[in-house]
């Protein structure tokens, strides 16, 4: 299984500037790609599936300006969301009234405000800077401190005015506690995204604000921000 590491970046940090501006060029491979396949789709009816756009792109500029692994995680991101929409319209074709209206392909993201996530893979992380605790994605001079050894991939995913960085590790199954006298209670709210709180020893009950992307574990996160705890 995937647990997720997350760090919140806010515009004040000097790393949001460099962010995003790869999330800027990330959209910019991501409009150019979605035109030829919009070219394709709508006047051929052929449509260019991953592999062929990946092949088609690697000579173009806005996938070279980004890392080649990361330029490929935004051509999967677009197909991805071609498969959403051919799924959509399937059951549309089968059942009219169902979606109240006939759903239309992948739209451009916005010229100037449009940014799109960026995925570094193992491959694209320094290993150097990893095996002391850091995290340094291909030609983004950023780093990111981790307590995390099994690293699958990093993940900067845009939000309204930040970034979270997303540190994926993999997990065995078999390394989760399974005591069934722990239990934890989620509770959803409106103000708060939710209250939780576990009979764990040692639990800290929280808050998570609805503002925010979990950004920290409860008890002892090592994100860049903690959320409140109940009772503060």
């Amino acid at each position: 299984m995937q647990l997720v590491e997350q760090h919140v970046i806010k515009r004040v940090d000097p790393r949001f500037a460099l962010i995003d501006s790869a999330a800027f060029a990330a959209k910019n491979l991501y409009n150019a790609a979605l035109y030829e396949v919009r070219q394709s789709f709508i006047f051929q009816g052929v449509y260019l599936s991953y592999p062929e756009m990946d092949r088609r792109m690697q000579a173009h500029k806005t996938y070279k300006a980004l890392p080649a692994k990361v330029a490929q995680w935004v051509l999967r991101a677009l197909d991805t969301n071609w498969q959403n929409f051919f799924a959509a319209l399937s059951d549309w074709q089968a059942e009219p009234m169902k979606l109240g209206g006939r759903p239309r392909p992948p739209k451009y993201k916005d010229k100037q405000n449009g940014r799109t996530m960026l995925v570094y893979t193992i491959q694209a992380i320094s290993q150097a800077g990893w095996k002391q605790g850091l995290i340094q994605p291909s030609r983004l001079p950023i780093t990111i401190r981790t307590q995390q050894t099994r690293i699958a991939q990093v993940r900067i995913v845009p939000r309204n005015g930040f970034y979270v960085v997303g540190v994926v590790k993999e997990q065995p199954e078999g390394m989760l506690a399974s005591d069934p006298a722990i239990v934890a209670v989620i509770d959803s709210g409106v103000d708060n995204l939710a209250a939780i709180t576990s009979n764990k020893q040692g639990f800290t009950p929280c808050l998570f604000d609805v503002r925010l992307v979990s950004p920290a574990l409860c008890a002892g996160g090592n994100g860049s921000q903690t959320n409140q705890s109940l009772g503060r």
